[in-house]
């Protein structure tokens, strides 16, 4: 299991999902409480779905609608109690045009060299991963992933994933964007950059660079995880208009 040490099978509850079948999915369990990662003083709590070989892709679409993530093998979604601050987002690939700041992004970034490949760990991405960790997220729960646990993270999926790679001009890796590809969408699974490169604002340069491409696919909506009023390292996201919310059980426009 790929997401570093809360999800787990013992002691875990049997949970539903409300409009999935969940004897079609190999697990469907809630995690333990423990404490929130975004927000101080906050509890959270985990539904989560194995992906199963074969059937994942099918699964998969589904859960993603229903506002879940990815982490290896597993989708999941927050369940917490007493707060529901973590909102699922999308960004409606026709429907967006940049802002005068994100154009600044976007041409501040045009002498990368960006490449689509298959999902393979190398050394070069674990440095770049780790600096990145140790420059934004230090403390969190990623921080302390080895080379195992990192390649899993970009290996270990049973749908159709790719890693793009963004390169300086002397050819030097300066971030990686790891997103699944479904029938009429995109998901973004996990981002990092080099945190010492401010300039660039590589964060917000990736999601453009995901909704081109997701425009050029032909694809819909470009699913970005969830979004945290209150939480600086996950705000950035409202940039991105018009956003689309998950609703209970029906997406509508948020921004």
């Amino acid at each position: 299991m790929t997401y570093p040490g809360a999800i787990r099978r013992d002691g875990a509850e049997q949970a539903d999902i409300p409009g999935l079948a969940a004897d079609r999915l190999d697990f469907l369990f809630a995690t333990r409480i423990q404490p929130c990662p975004y927000l101080a003083g906050k509890e959270e709590r985990k539904i989560v779905a194995e992906l199963a070989d074969g059937r994942a892709g099918r699964e998969y679409t589904r859960l993603i609608r229903a506002g879940y993530r990815r982490s290896g093998a597993i989708a999941y979604r927050h369940a917490c109690p007493a707060c529901s601050a973590c909102v699922p987002v999308r960004l409606p690939s026709a429907g967006f045009t940049p802002g005068k700041s994100l154009r600044r992004v976007v041409a501040a970034n045009r002498d990368l060299d960006v490449r689509v490949v298959a999902p393979r760990a190398d050394a070069d991405q674990f440095d770049l991963f780790r600096r990145y960790q140790e420059g934004r997220h230090g403390g969190g729960e990623m921080a302390d992933m080895d080379y195992a646990e990192y390649r899993a993270l970009v290996e270990d999926s049973h749908v159709s994933t790719r890693l793009a790679e963004f390169r300086g001009p002397g050819g030097e890796l300066m971030a990686v964007c790891l997103f699944d590809e479904l029938v009429d969408s995109l998901s973004a699974v996990y981002t990092f950059f080099d945190p010492a490169i401010t300039k660039r604002s590589l964060g917000s340069y990736m999601i453009l660079w995901l909704a081109e491409y997701c425009r050029e696919s032909g694809k819909g909506n470009l699913y970005l995880g969830f979004w945290i009023e209150k939480c600086a390292k996950m705000a950035y996201k409202a940039r991105f208009r018009p956003l689309e919310m998950l609703d209970r059980s029906a997406w509508r426009r948020m921004l």
